[in-house]
């Protein structure tokens, strides 16, 4: 045994008075070692609390056992569960995860591309930074024979799948909900439109507005980061205009939640007066003095679905450019925030 406790291979072959080359083919399952020399190799490590070299596993097997997930922010519940959701599948299977976090930047999300790859990860996870103009560094991870996954935001890469919900839905039915109560001034706060999650609710919500003979107004639409203070700033702005919304669609429980917060400043009764929906159903959104309708993105089942498309490439003898595109349904959670007869058992 080495002076620092380590059990290796050449003690295993000691005790059972056998090669050290043998112990390994053992090990490694090499069919060339009888099944009763095996089983005693594989008993007599784990009685001797063997482990064995991962880096050294993975330079002669060509797998890591390890996997990179790439998110803009990791203090955000929805990236969080859909972390969960990857390592929940992946653990079974004996890989680990390595995080990692953009803060929005391109450069640094490059950066933690070539970090991963140097470490040798067998596929990488991740949705996209805002400020992503090109795929080059996506095209990379596939040249060096990676898996790559988008998750919730993409670009379209040959090669490469993803798994996201259909925003395009979710602003729909949003939307129509919103006007189901009687909303007809809908007002929309959207991120960033060049950003394809965003430009699919906005889509979704001007689609829901025609369809209900309802003319969209460019007055009423707010572009606004996914934070409080942007929300409550586009409120203000909202309430200034002479022909006041008498609802709105936002497309982050952030900014839903800045607005709430500046209209009961302003004495608006949400929602008799004014009905507001956001979008990821974030914990608070149910937790609130007033509960807030939002979409679920199911995010869990969105990191299990990820993972369980990388298995099965993974296990596929297919090339690397195979695609598999997974489309989630979107859910809305219909809470006090937009559902008028709520507010008006509260009155009877």
């Amino acid at each position: 045994m080495k002076d620092n406790g380590k059990v290796t291979i050449y003690d295993i072959s000691k005790r059972l008075n056998v090669s050290a080359a043998t112990v390994s083919r053992a090990l490694n399952n090499n069919p060339k070692i009888s099944s009763k020399t095996r089983e005693l190799v594989f008993t007599t490590a784990k009685e001797m609390n063997y482990k064995q070299n991962r880096l050294a596993q993975a330079l002669k097997s060509g797998k890591s056992k390890n996997v990179g997930v790439i998110v803009p922010y990791i203090n955000r519940n929805f990236f969080s569960s859909i972390i969960r959701g990857i390592e929940e599948e992946l653990g079974p299977h004996g890989y680990h995860v390595i995080i990692c976090q953009t803060h929005e930047q391109m450069d640094t999300e490059m950066e933690q591309i070539n970090t991963l790859l140097n470490t040798q990860v067998d596929g990488i996870f991740m949705s996209i930074s805002k400020s992503t103009t090109n795929i080059d560094h996506f095209t990379k991870v596939l040249q060096e024979g990676k898996f790559l996954i988008f998750f919730d935001r993409k670009l379209d890469v040959p090669g490469v799948s993803s798994v996201v919900i259909d925003d395009f839905k979710a602003g729909y039915m949003s939307t129509a909900h919103l006007i189901s109560q009687g909303c007809k001034r809908i007002a929309h706060f959207s991120g960033d439109l060049n950003l394809e999650i965003y430009k699919n609710r906005h889509d979704g919500y001007i689609s829901a507005l025609e369809n209900h003979g309802l003319k969209p107004d460019p007055r009423y639409i707010f572009t606004t980061l996914s934070n409080v203070e942007s929300g409550a700033a586009a409120a203000r702005k909202m309430w200034e205009l002479k022909e006041k919304p008498d609802a709105v669609f936002s497309a982050s429980d952030y900014t839903a939640l800045g607005a709430v917060q500046e209209l009961k400043k302003q004495g608006v009764r949400i929602p008799e007066d004014f009905c507001i929906s956001g979008f990821s159903n974030e914990p608070f959104t149910q937790y609130m003095e007033l509960p807030m309708s939002s979409i679920d993105q199911t995010p869990l089942r969105m990191g299990q679905i990820a993972a369980q498309v990388f298995l099965e490439q993974v296990d596929s003898d297919q090339e690397l450019s195979i695609e598999k595109k997974v489309v989630l349904s979107p859910e809305l959670m219909v809470r006090k925030s937009s559902n008028r007869s709520l507010a008006e058992l509260k009155v009877q």
